[in-house]
């Protein structure tokens, strides 16, 4: 059974709670869950794609190509489980102060269908969420900014005010575009919920990255 470049790197977990990696014969699934092949997006195609998914312009980013080369690059015998959790295409990573990773959101322990259910259990119903993945020290927020630039080019790092309580980074991509809205919409509202304490958006669009896997 061959498996696709693109898809080899997106897994979902199924109704059977295990997580799919979809294959030749299971592209039915990827096609119920509204995931299309990944293309190449200039910066003016993200920033149209971003406002129909109400993504503010001043919290609009792109992450770099060589963010899966430092990924991959990690010794796997200690981050072998975290490194699949940070290559995955929608994630939310909730950034403290201090820059550590203290809430962390995948599409593959999302579970559901043909819908991830982000807020099971309701977690995303109280700000700072319950994390649904395992937080880990494997990319913390000074690592993550390396990565992340603006539409422009520019580091994102310069764009993000130091007083923030939270940094909560987004990952999404039109070739998920059903999942994405919802992702972000949830996200979104979850960060309505904080209290008393200051947090930066930013959501990174990440379709040339998982274009450009597929291509290779």
């Amino acid at each position: 059974m061959a498996t696709s470049n693109f898809s080899k790197f997106f897994c979902l977990l199924s109704l059977i709670a295990i997580c799919l990696e979809l294959t030749g014969c299971s592209g039915f699934f990827a096609a119920l869950y509204g995931m299309k092949k990944p293309k190449s997006l200039s910066s003016t195609d993200i920033a149209r794609y971003a406002g129909k998914y109400h993504i503010p312009a001043d919290q609009s980013y792109l992450l770099d190509s060589s963010y899966f080369n430092y990924v991959f690059s990690l010794d796997t015998t200690q981050f072998k489980e975290q490194q699949k959790n940070h290559y995955q295409p929608l994630q939310a990573l909730y950034y403290d102060k201090d820059g550590n990773l203290v809430s962390f959101h995948i599409n593959c322990y999302a579970g559901g269908f043909p819908n991830l259910k982000w807020n099971r259990n309701g977690i995303l119903d109280t700000f700072l969420p319950h994390s649904q993945t395992p937080p880990d020290s494997m990319l913390p927020l000074s690592k993550q900014l390396v990565y992340i630039k603006t539409l422009d080019g520019r580091e994102a790092e310069k764009s993000i005010p130091g007083d923030n309580d939270y940094v909560v980074v987004v990952y999404w991509n039109h070739f998920l575009t059903r999942q994405s809205k919802r992702f972000i919409r949830y996200i979104k509202y979850n960060c309505t919920l904080v209290q008393g304490k200051k947090v930066k958006l930013l959501f990174v669009n990440d379709d040339n990255l998982f274009s450009e896997t597929e291509s290779n």
